[in-house]
């Protein structure tokens, strides 16, 4: 049996090298700078439309106020990063509740003097955009940039419009405040034990039953107890996306979100078809191997992602899980462990769970002129180690693509997820290479499980929001409503092996995506299956791979999926491309079937 991780010797972050604490002095002056660069960019209102009959003149024009508008984002973005970063840490501290409010308020009144810009840029039609980038070739860096705005062109508002809804935009965030800031207040009774959410999550991987009954039962009372709160704000920004998608004429409420990540929603309809028609030979069929490996007719809920043994589970000390990542990533090439490298060297990372620290995990890109920074809550165990990697691929990516400056760095999630889950992918090989045949059976089903959770898991929270965003058209949903609706939907993907027992009715309310950001979740699943088709062709080509993907990544936001896919020979606008994924999942349920 394994020592437990000492949580206390865990590394915290240190945000100085961005400020020093609220009062620095360069939080001020990297505002004032932003400011200014923003009041130069606003002064040359109209004069963009104006300049269009010239096309040298229009291309200096564009070229000058992106390159401000870029100087504006870098500074504002810095300061917000730091203050989501330090209050990301601090849920319970009022003092950084109030700079991040402050702080967005600060910053939306700022930014709404420029907004006349992508406005006025979408004023010009494509002729004159063209004949601009023709005549000016330094304009020729921003096209991707420019392609991204003039995707908006025709949801786009007036410009007093859109000042009103960027002016209100930081009373709007509250409610993401409130939802946050109640799942960091959460308290967990299993036993005699108090837990928070990250903890409760955590045990419910816990080998002992009776302690995953415990944290089930009892984060299913927390979250009872919370969900009237938790409901209230998924309505109302709900509702308030229901208004704003009306008056931009949005089709339905992913498609703003489909924009943004320039993806066709007939390749998302493709993705979700080819997962749901493989519930059966895939979640289904899984879950019920699970319970007969576990000796049981069917799984709780609790049960779900229990190790498959009553023994404690292998964890790994933080040195252990730095060397696994680090030796994977440089298999692949040594590029990509020296990038991760830093993050270990530097206090880039935060990794100790404590009270008033959020859950879950992700890598900020702060600007291109920073550095990112990695938050998650590390326990030791076997999916702690595979965060980690996520979370620097995440890291690596954004180092790797900051030359190209924030605004042409900025990564569709589509994309963006690649380089995070294929990082996950470099260390499971790694675990399962050194595994002895008994700790196979295991890491087998830790993988599966691991598919499942980013890939049938995010399909059903996706079609959940449809489903909800579709309902709350009709009016309010109350908690029991949601918790029905939630109920369904879980359970049609996860089969007829998997018990929804009395409470789980109330878990959508800890899935911070439906607010942080609506319709984000198929995004795990579209990288997941990607990246199954990325691997497959790093195991045909291993030499020839690891170029083509560097420059994928090091590509940042300049290329479309479709761009960035095609020198691998993929093509994931077919249903096809997708049902090819999840046969390679299929294919990992056979074998974990002939183990059990």
């Amino acid at each position: 049996m394994n020592a437990p991780v000492k949580l206390d010797t865990l590394p915290e972050w240190r945000l100085d090298d961005l400020y020093s604490g609220r009062d620095d002095p360069r939080i001020e002056a990297d505002l004032a700078a932003a400011k200014q660069a923003n009041d130069t960019l606003a002064a040359m209102k109209g004069r963009f439309v104006a300049a269009a009959a010239d096309p040298v003149a229009l291309g200096a024009l564009l070229d000058e106020g992106i390159h401000l508008y870029e100087q504006a984002t870098n500074g504002l973005w810095s300061v917000g990063a730091y203050a989501s970063l330090a209050a990301s840490t601090a849920r319970d501290d009022p003092a950084w509740a109030k700079f991040e409010a402050d702080f967005r308020a600060r910053s939306a009144l700022i930014a709404a003097e420029s907004l006349f810009f992508t406005l006025e840029i979408n004023e010009l039609d494509d002729a004159r955009i063209e004949a601009a980038f023709d005549a000016f070739r330094a304009l020729g860096r921003w096209r991707p940039w420019i392609r991204r705005v003039r995707l908006a062109r025709p949801h786009e508002l007036t410009p007093d419009l859109e000042r009103i809804l960027v002016d209100r935009g930081p009373a709007v965030a509250n409610w993401v405040r409130l939802y946050d800031e109640t799942l960091a207040k959460l308290s967990v009774t299993a036993g005699r034990t108090r837990l928070t959410l990250p903890e409760a999550l955590n045990r419910l991987s816990d080998p002992d039953p009776a302690r995953r009954k415990q944290a089930g039962q009892g984060l299913a009372k927390a979250l009872e107890e919370c969900a009237p709160i938790q409901a209230l704000c998924l309505n109302t920004l709900a509702f308030e996306k229901q208004v704003e998608d009306r008056w931009r004429k949005y089709p339905n409420p992913a498609a703003s979100r489909h924009l943004a990540n320039e993806v066709d929603a007939d390749a998302v309809a493709a993705l979700e078809g080819a997962v749901v028609e493989a519930y059966p030979s895939v979640s289904h069929r899984y879950y019920a191997l699970k319970a007969k490996a576990m000796g049981l007719k069917a799984l709780n809920y609790w049960d779900r992602n229990a190790p498959l043994d009553t023994a404690a589970p292998r964890t790994y000390g933080w040195d252990e899980a730095r060397a696994m990542v680090l030796d994977s990533f440089a298999a692949l090439a040594p590029r990509f462990a020296d990038t991760a490298r830093a993050f270990f060297a530097q206090p880039w990372i935060d990794a100790r769970p404590r009270a008033g620290k959020q859950s879950g995990a992700y890598s900020h890109p702060v600007t291109s002129e920073r550095h990112p920074y990695v938050f998650l809550n590390y326990m030791g165990e076997r999916r702690d180690v595979l965060t980690l990697a996520h979370e620097l691929g995440h890291a690596v990516h954004q180092t790797l693509c900051a030359p190209l400056g924030t605004l042409l760095a900025d990564t569709p999630l589509t994309l963006a997820e690649t380089a995070s889950i294929f990082g996950e992918g470099l260390v499971f090989e790694r675990l399962l290479a050194n595994a002895s045949k008994e700790e196979r059976r295991g890491l087998l089903a830790g993988k599966i499980e691991d598919g499942l959770n980013t890939v049938v898991r995010q399909i059903a929270f996706h079609r959940f929001e449809t489903r909800f965003h579709a309902a709350r058209l009709g009016g309010e949903l109350s908690p029991d409503a949601i918790g029905e609706m939630w109920c369904e939907i879980m359970a049609e993907s996860l089969g007829p092996a998997v018990k929804l027992n009395a409470g789980y009715e109330h878990y959508w309310a800890y899935v911070s995506h439906f607010v942080h950001a609506p319709f984000y979740v198929y995004a795990y699943a579209f990288g997941d299956l990607l990246v199954r088709g990325l691997m497959e062709k790093r195991r045909q080509d291993p030499a020839g791979f690891a170029p083509l993907y560097e420059d994928l990544l090091a590509a940042g936001g300049t290329r479309t999926y479709v761009e960035a896919l095609k020198p691998f020979g993929l093509n994931p606008r077919e249903k096809a491309f997708w049902a090819a994924g999840m046969t390679q999942l299929e294919r990992l349920v056979d074998e974990f079937e002939e183990l059990v």
